[in-house]
């Protein structure tokens, strides 16, 4: 459903002003559009939260930024906890004591160790039963609520506090764990990555994946100011730079079908730009052999999800 700005700017959100988060922290970004493509619809959404970032600052108690049914679950049980509430509901509705004919969607919402890590079980369990879900995975690329430790949604030879950029070993040497990839293959019939600063294109999608029956998956970028180093006004343009470098190629998964989203660039940019106004890449730019293998890797994974969704 079509929407735009002069309609955003005046929209009252379901996700409130008033939360804890950073100032300039992209998962804030995130849950207002999401509550955007929700309220456009028309469509009551209920939501698990896993912990982190995004939990502990928008519900300290007695408070709360979300107007929507929120319950806050463990990291590892975010996606079990939709999933039961999910079922409730329908065999509640079917016997008659729950009176709701309006549009409903299911979701659940974790960082990397709700997603990418910890409830990584949990994730796969209620993708594979076909749970009537939206999973989101914001991809802030660490443990950020904890400290900013490594997790397997950071990329190479970043700096964390638990794998950090040295002589003896450059930060973490393990490529990023493709979650994309691990939802897709649990033959969903919807699944998409997105930026937040192509908003249109994350409205798009995470319309799409409310609207679709069965399980859905979200993957956003969604730059996280301390633990990457930057200034509090840089991640909207950073989630711009991450698309244009290659670094994040924004991708649908729609019924076995990939699709290449027009914001992608025809020509990339110099990863460069995506690694420089970030202090966890400032070892990793002191050594250009290291710089190319990183840039290899995302042309790697770039041509990739190019090939998967049939572009030349």
């Amino acid at each position: 459903m079509a929407i735009n700005l002069k309609q955003i700017a005046g929209m009252d959100v379901k996700f409130t002003k008033g939360h804890r988060m950073c100032a300039g922290c992209g998962v804030a970004i995130f849950a207002r559009e999401l509550s955007i493509a929700a309220q456009n619809l028309d469509m009551d959404l209920v939501i698990s939260n896993a912990t982190g970032c995004l939990e502990v600052t928008t519900s300290v108690y007695p408070e709360s930024s979300w107007k929507y049914p929120w319950i806050h679950n463990a990291f590892e049980n975010a996606a079990a906890t939709i999933s039961g509430v999910e079922r409730a509901y329908y065999s509640l509705k079917s016997k008659g004591k729950i009176k709701h004919n309006g549009k409903v969607k299911f979701v659940a919402i974790g960082g990397d160790g709700g997603s990418y890590d910890i409830g990584l079980q949990s994730l796969s369990g209620a993708l594979e039963r076909g749970h009537n879900i939206l999973y989101i995975a914001y991809d802030n690329e660490a443990y950020m609520n904890t400290g900013y430790q490594r997790s397997s949604a950071t990329p190479l030879f970043a700096n964390t506090t638990t794998a950090p950029f040295g002589k003896a070993i450059p930060g973490k040497v393990q490529p990023r764990k493709d979650l994309f990839a691990i939802a897709v293959a649990h033959n969903i019939p919807y699944a998409a990555t997105v930026s937040i600063y192509y908003w249109n294109d994350l409205i798009s999608k995470i319309q799409k994946a409310l609207l679709t029956e069965g399980p859905t998956f979200i993957l956003s970028i969604t730059p996280c100011v301390p633990g990457w180093g930057t200034l509090t006004d840089d991640a909207v343009s950073l989630s711009k730079s991450a698309v244009e470098t290659g670094y994040w190629p924004l991708v649908e998964y729609e019924n076995g079908v990939y699709k290449w989203s027009p914001s992608n660039p025809k020509q990339l940019k110099p990863i460069e730009e995506f690694l420089s106004k970030q202090k966890r890449f400032s070892g990793l730019l002191k050594n250009q052999e290291l710089v190319e293998k990183f840039r290899q890797d995302v042309i790697s994974n770039f041509e990739k999800y190019k090939k998967l969704c049939g572009v030349s």
